[in-house]
């Protein structure tokens, strides 16, 4: 007996150290969680099992027609699918001897009354499918599995060979194997050592549907053995996948919920800052507004000429007014005038529907600046559109396009008070608005000068 757990023990150590090795790779290192409603291919959900462990006819439940039950090494193996979290498949495999002899006495301090004293029994195979449910998934207060409490249960066939010793010493060898169905029942916990090994320690009581498994029949009752075991179980399909059977599915939402609320108050504190960004930009706006620094009754923010001395009249534009009274010069606009704002007039192109000029009208309007300059000319800007889109639409875009141009010559140093910039949408048109030659003629912006 004692040359039997010996060698269990060191069998139950050698299954320990190796699962560490195993581990180094994947304890420190856990993987993702997949999200809530994940398919089932998003997890690993094939394994295999191999364990070892006590082979006796009885252990914890019931009694056989021998009285002193003898520990033997039994060895098993099973391969499981896993259909949900919390249930899978699990076909099993065990083998291994079944001792039991009449050595203890009965209650009452008699010897049995068998013509056997011993039997051993060679379970050749033990073949079952269980069902396998694992408590571990419906305790939805775990966040996480890495203790799996488990219980199996199903039904299977094994074949074994009965030696039967008589109470005078010889032995009935029994040349034939038996065949009989069996139930397993069984309970366990499961450990996680690493992404995809588990530590196994389980119980299985296994009720044979005969009685015949010691090959004597003594009484109204079947026999039945257990079968307690260390082992591991190895997930397969890789290391990239979590295991299906240690997904928890509500702490699967728990954790999406935390993660979209986190989600939601990051974007809240976003909307929040910028709330506070326009609501400061509005405050220093309207404190312009408010505010006329050089008092020529311009407010700063429309002010284009600031710190205008006192006294001095000013446009709408805040820039001085320069009147002359004595010997007016007479502005007289010559050909060359005329050529180089017609050159700006064609080479001016904007951004489609919008009133961005683009760079390549740049040197062209830089001359009718320089012009403004040099001659203190008047200028007066008309903004047309085709009439595609709504009238309200072309209106302002006709608009903005002028004013855009009047910006553009204002930042080249002309005179803002001099140029005139207005809109008139679709309401002038010079050619037919059918044809693309004709809406492209219409979308201009007119230079007069005077």
């Amino acid at each position: 007996m004692n040359s039997k757990f010996l060698k269990l023990s060191a069998l139950a150590l050698g299954l320990i150290v190796s699962s560490e090795t195993f581990a180094q790779d994947s304890v420190a290192t856990a993987l993702p969680v997949p999200p809530v409603f994940s398919p089932s291919t998003s997890f690993s959900t094939w394994s295999f099992g191999v364990n070892a462990g006590v082979l006796a006819p009885t252990l914890i439940y019931g009694k056989n027609d021998f009285t002193s039950w003898k520990a033997d090494i039994g060895y098993g193996a099973y391969i499981k699918k896993q259909i949900w979290p919390a249930f899978g498949i699990q076909a099993n495999f065990l083998g291994g001897k079944l001792k039991a002899d009449n050595s203890r006495e009965l209650g009452n301090g008699s010897a049995p009354a068998s013509p056997y004293s011993s039997h051993e029994t060679s379970v050749k195979y033990s073949g079952s499918i269980n069902a396998y449910l694992s408590l571990a998934n419906i305790y939805w207060m775990n966040r996480t599995n890495v203790i799996q409490p488990y219980v199996t249960a199903g039904y299977g066939l094994m074949g074994y060979d009965v030696d039967l010793t008589s109470s005078a010493g010889t032995t009935r060898f029994n040349p034939e194997t038996i065949n009989e169905s069996f139930i397993p029942v069984g309970a366990g916990l499961k450990f996680g050592l690493s992404n995809n090994i588990m530590l196994d320690l389980g119980y299985q009581m296994n009720f044979v549907d005969g009685d015949n498994l010691d090959g004597y029949h003594s009484g109204p009752q079947n026999d039945k053995f257990s079968y307690t075991h260390i082992g591991l179980e190895f997930a397969l399909g890789g290391k990239t996948k979590p295991q299906l059977s240690t997904y928890n599915p509500v702490a699967a939402m728990e954790a999406d919920y935390i993660a979209r609320n986190a989600a939601l108050q990051s974007d809240l504190a976003a909307e929040r800052a910028k709330n506070a960004q326009q609501l400061a930009q509005v405050t220093t706006d309207w404190a312009r507004f408010k505010t006329d620094s050089d008092g020529d009754g311009v407010s700063d923010y429309f002010d284009k000429c600031p710190n205008t001395p006192a006294g001095k009249q000013v446009d709408g534009a805040g820039c001085e007014i320069k009147v002359t009274t004595v010997n007016p010069v007479k502005v007289v606009v010559t050909e060359e005038d005329r050529r180089i704002v017609a050159e700006a007039i064609k080479n001016l192109e904007f951004d489609f529907a919008k009133s961005t000029i683009r760079p390549s009208s740049y040197p062209s309007l830089n001359r009718v600046a320089d012009l403004l300059k040099s001659k203190d000319f008047s200028l007066k800007l008309a903004g047309h559109t085709d009439n595609v889109g709504s009238n309200a639409a072309n209106l302002k875009l006709s608009k903005d396009r002028a004013e855009s141009v009047k910006s553009y010559l204002v930042s080249q140093g002309a005179n803002p008070s001099r140029i005139e910039a207005t809109g008139y949408g679709e309401s002038q048109p010079i050619s037919s608005n059918k044809t693309a030659a004709g809406r492209q003629n219409n979308r201009r912006v007119e230079f007069t000068l005077y």
